[in-house]
């Protein structure tokens, strides 16, 4: 059976080229029909305004799913790993020449030509290569060494739900309140809640990351149902807050963004309004989101104000706890504690400052 032939997709004045606009990338589920890749291609040209607004200008990793998404499909965690879905941190070889990148550092010193959106083409490109969420830096390309977003990942645990996330951010909000802080809000497109807040970038990943730990201890503090416990044994059924998130090279789907999960669902922007009515955020996906926009968009005004991260430093230096775990592909960094499991751990075996020194 031959092949339907490719179509063109407008975006922002350019026809984007689309092979295989019927192939299934959804599967239909109680709450939607299949979507094909050709839709995929045109919500992103529709959402193209507000998905520039969050990725235009910064540095993006591409969470390609080149056959569509399946429940039980995996996604790829590195080289060797045959995983169905993988990100993309380099621009692929033969991008049209339209498509522009920024120079950006690992933690292991090596660096890359990430993509960097500047136009809806440019999302409409990577829609045809397969991707469904954009993993924007929290940098903008003409700094990337200071980010100009803290971003709180409120991250459900086992025997957890949206519901305990839901709570957990209501007390969020009332914090940042407190600290004349303002967040945004959005689904992360599964069970979890991702907080925003617009900063000055004129700190480092490091200071953005310990301004994260702070806000999370003073959380914990008020709320018996949060942890910032790194090591996944210790966090019990409560909702985690991944302060790591923060730090280079570490990144969260961008509002907007499609998720690999049933039913095409998107991290969706909400006001705290919208988010204390929100039953089951299954109901933000490719088909409704477009409307929900269409009544207003929550985050319209992010950018009028750049918020200074001081309170949050203060709650990091003044709580107790000390340095945090950073994550293993990170070199060991000073005061860290020791990267092992605690219930691993013989403690003779370290010395005090978190080293090896056993046998």
């Amino acid at each position: 059976m031959a092949k339907p032939p490719a179509v063109e997709v407008t975006a922002g004045g350019r026809e984007v080229r689309v092979t295989s606009p019927d192939r299934v990338i959804y599967e239909a589920t109680e709450l939607t029909p299949e979507i094909t890749k050709l839709q995929v291609c045109q919500y992103f040209a529709a959402m193209s305004e507000v998905l520039l607004e969050s990725v235009g200008d910064r540095p993006t990793a591409l969470e390609r799913w080149p056959d569509g998404y399946r429940e039980g499909m995996r996604l790829s965690t590195g080289y060797g790993d045959d995983g169905d879905g993988f990100y993309q941190k380099r621009l692929p070889k033969g991008a049209p020449d339209y498509i522009e990148t920024a120079r950006i550092t690992f933690p292991s010193g090596r660096t890359a030509d990430e993509l960097c959106p500047t136009e809806p083409a440019a999302l409409v490109w990577a829609a045809q290569m397969g991707t469904l969420t954009f993993h924007p830096w929290p940098v903008r390309r003409l700094d990337v060494d200071h980010p100009d977003e803290l971003r709180l990942d409120l991250d459900p645990q086992p025997g957890t739900t949206f519901a305990d996330a839901r709570r957990v951010a209501a007390v969020a909000r009332e914090l940042l309140e407190e600290l004349g802080l303002k967040g945004y809000p959005k689904t992360s497109g599964n069970r979890g809640i991702h907080v925003y807040l617009r900063i000055e970038p004129t700190r480092s990943f490091d200071d953005v990351r310990h301004a994260a730990i702070g806000f999370g201890r003073e959380l914990e503090r008020r709320d018996g149902g949060v942890t910032t416990e790194w090591w996944k044994e210790l966090r019990g059924a409560r909702i985690f807050l991944d302060f790591n998130q923060n730090l280079r090279d570490r990144t969260i789907a961008s509002a907007w963004s499609l998720r690999p999960r049933p039913g095409a669902p998107v991290s969706t922007p909400l006001s705290w309004e919208q988010l204390a009515r929100v039953e089951d955020p299954r109901e933000f996906n490719l088909l409704t989101v477009p409307k929900h926009l269409a009544a207003g968009n929550p985050w319209a005004d992010m950018d009028d104000v750049a918020h200074s991260i001081d309170p949050l430093l203060q709650l990091w230096e003044s709580l107790p706890g000390g340095e945090m775990n950073f994550p293993p592909d990170y070199p060991k960094m000073p005061g860290e504690p020791p990267r092992v499991q605690p219930s691993k751990k013989v403690a003779e075996h370290w010395d005090a400052e978190g080293n090896w020194i056993g046998p």
